[in-house]
């Protein structure tokens, strides 16, 4: 029995007892960086239907296959259709196609080569005729088959606990932002002890549309020192590409194939492609009509699902599952669309059926937890499915808000993410076939897992007439804001008037879940246990200034950057710039709507007592997640009759 297993006493799908995060110093070797090399390739062979090659133990680490050095058995290779082991001896034979990546699937014990950026070098890219004209170029033609494709491996030892760190979204534009993903993801990787972590997952989005900077992205990320995988997202397509099979050509010269699969210890990691760009003629959505621009659908294609049905062939059952895609498979935020949604879920759910299996992904930008038996309205609909069949976790976005919003301490944009949980990214420990999950924010302390603040009364009426600006003038706009957050005021300040009109704390638990559990206690007094604002028991989202989250949505209301020019930069650098150079200057105003964070499945409301005394009273917030773990937090407020100036008073 492992530790997490020992410390984890279940009923149902409730923890009864706490559990201490993994001690995992000592218990994994620490990662050797230094084995840099790549697959080898041997002559050609025009005529050749099928590769061939072996997995060989690279023993000088020249990425040479050289006598001597034996082959690895039962090694998965794939064509990305078919999966075969390797012989005895190390060798493998499997049909070959003009445009296919061929890989292994890294076993356990085992480590292949990286660049110099730490690029795991697992594959072979084979097009024969290269990509068609493409602005980021593609890739080039690789002509006939080689005759021998090799993989090599060296031994590597993990054993069977380790941390993986998986990240949403970086999706920076411009150099500028680029900047940003160096000074949080890189600043984070170069200051954190890494012994212990195998892997980063990047769960799609790496860029924001301009592949020309996966270059410098891949150099900042290779200080950690940790291997990277990727999976790409709808902004890091060639979108210029004519069909799916090129769409990410670019991504795969880059990174290696767009779906693949690897094992560390007892788990079984899975990449997916379920970017289907462009979907126009071939999806029967109106999204993807073909008289319409050019656009992407979420969905898994059938070759991919071929692939995925052999590869499970070869993976005992016991193994954990942890399935990566960019567009989740299905989402609390975006719900009742399409698009943002895996179309075809349920064929996934057939494939990988009871199997113990968490999945992870990106694109909506923000954090979700979604639990076993969790529902929301539209998930019929578009996915073909109900009630979630495993774990998943949807993993914010190092963008957050796409890098908007005014500056923080360390000088990046806060970036409030659209369901009120800040920038992060996730600390995934595993124990044989078990894990816990702990979301972190660049530079936060582990221990800080939520917010809270007041809905009162005031705040709902200065929330009405702000949302009602956004959605009259949108944002940005150059007509001046009825409220700003000055106008909000203090908002630990509540009124005697306040709190008979009905006045809630609103704790924001950034990783909460169906499953955690969230009580405030007001001086020391007995807990008030609060009622999560979502369900998630087929019901759809629940939006408006009662289901808003009060300091996120403030933090987002007013962006003074905006209003920031100088007469020596004049337009160029006035206010800032988001997504394809769209600028945001002029009146220092809020987010565009549906960025604002009118609603969360991961907020909780307790009501106070429309009796406190007027005078100073602490709150006390604890929360308790799905594995056990206590968070608290405590701050103070004041009850007053009425709000006294605030300003300079003579």
């Amino acid at each position: 029995m492992t530790e997490i297993q020992r410390l984890r006493v279940r009923r149902g799908a409730r923890v009864l007892l706490p559990l201490l995060l993994v001690a995992l110093a000592g218990d994994a070797l620490a990662r050797d960086p230094s084995y840099i090399g790549s697959v080898q390739t041997t002559g050609t062979d025009a005529a050749a239907t099928m590769a061939r090659g072996s997995v060989f133990l690279d023993a000088n680490r020249n990425s040479l296959l050289d006598p001597g050095e034996r082959g690895v058995a039962g090694v998965l290779v794939s064509n990305g259709r078919e999966v075969v082991a390797t012989s005895a001896g190390g060798s493998y034979e499997i049909p070959a196609y003009d445009d296919m990546n061929l890989f292994i699937t890294k076993p356990a014990g085992y480590a292949t080569p990286v660049s110099a950026e730490m690029v795991p070098q697992f594959a072979y890219i084979h097009k024969i005729d290269g990509s068609p004209p493409l602005r980021y170029g593609g890739i080039a033609p690789t002509g006939p088959l080689p005759g021998q494709i090799n993989f090599p491996l060296i031994e590597d030892p993990v054993g069977d606990r380790f941390q993986c760190l998986a990240f949403g979204d970086p999706q920076p534009y411009t150099n500028q932002e680029v900047s940003y993903v160096r000074d949080t993801v890189g600043k984070m990787l170069v200051t954190r002890d890494n012994s212990t972590v195998e892997c980063l997952l990047f769960e799609g989005d790496i860029m924001g549309d301009d592949l020309s900077l996966f270059g410098r992205f891949k150099k900042i990320v290779a200080a950690g020192g940790v291997p990277q995988y990727y999976v790409g997202g709808n902004h890091d397509l060639d979108w210029d590409a004519e069909h799916d099979a090129h769409s990410f050509d670019t991504f795969r010269r880059e990174w290696g194939p767009e779906y693949y699969s690897f094992d560390i210890g007892r788990i079984h990691f899975i990449v997916l492609d379920n970017v289907r760009y462009p979907c126009n003629g071939i999806d029967d959505h109106a999204f993807c009509n073909p008289a319409r621009r050019p656009t992407y659908n979420g969905v898994i294609a059938e070759r991919q699902l071929e692939w995925l049905r052999n590869d499970l062939a070869h993976v005992p059952e016991d193994k954990l599952l942890v399935i990566s895609a960019h567009i989740p498979f299905v989402t609390y935020t975006d719900a009742a669309q399409q698009k943002h949604q895996t179309d075809n879920l349920d064929e996934l759910y057939a494939i990988i059926g009871d199997r113990p299996a968490l999945g992870l992904s990106g694109h909506t930008h923000t954090t979700e937890q979604i639990v076993p038996g969790e529902h929301f309205e539209g998930w019929r609909e578009h996915t073909g499915t109900g009630p979630a069949r495993f774990h998943q976790i949807v993993t914010g976005a190092v963008s957050g808000s796409w890098w908007a919003g005014d500056l923080d301490d360390a000088g990046i944009p806060h970036a409030t993410q659209r369901l009120g949980a800040p920038r992060g990214y996730y600390q995934l420990d595993f124990d044989g076939a078990d894990y816990v999950d702990t979301y972190l924010t660049f530079g936060g302390s582990p221990d800080r897992q939520l917010h809270a603040s007041f809905n009162t009364p005031r705040f709902r009426s200065w929330a009405e007439d702000l949302l009602a600006y956004v959605d009259q003038h949108g944002a940005p706009s150059d007509v001046v804001p009825p409220v700003t957050i000055n106008d909000l005021g203090d908002m630990n300040m509540l009124t005697v008037r306040d709190l008979r009109g009905g006045t809630w704390v609103a704790v924001n638990v950034w990783n909460g879940s169906k499953e955690s559990t969230v009580s405030v206690s007001v001086n020391g007094g007995p807990p008030i246990m609060a009622v999560r604002t979502q369900p998630g028991e087929g019901e759809g989202p629940l939006s408006g200034v009662e289901y808003a989250d009060p300091w996120a949505l403030a933090k987002q209301s007013t962006n003074g950057r905006m209003a920031v020019r100088s007469d020596r930069g004049g337009d160029d650098t006035a206010g800032f710039t988001i997504w394809q150079g769209v600028r945001w200057s002029g009146v220092a105003g809020p987010f565009r709507d549906w960025m604002l964070a009118t609603r969360s499945n991961h907020l909780w409301r307790a009501d106070l007592p429309a009796d406190l005394a007027v005078g100073l009273h602490t709150l006390e917030v604890v929360t308790t997640d799905r594995y056990g773990r206590t968070f608290r937090d405590a701050s103070t407020f004041e009850v007053v009759d009425g709000i006294p100036e605030m300003g300079w008073s003579r």
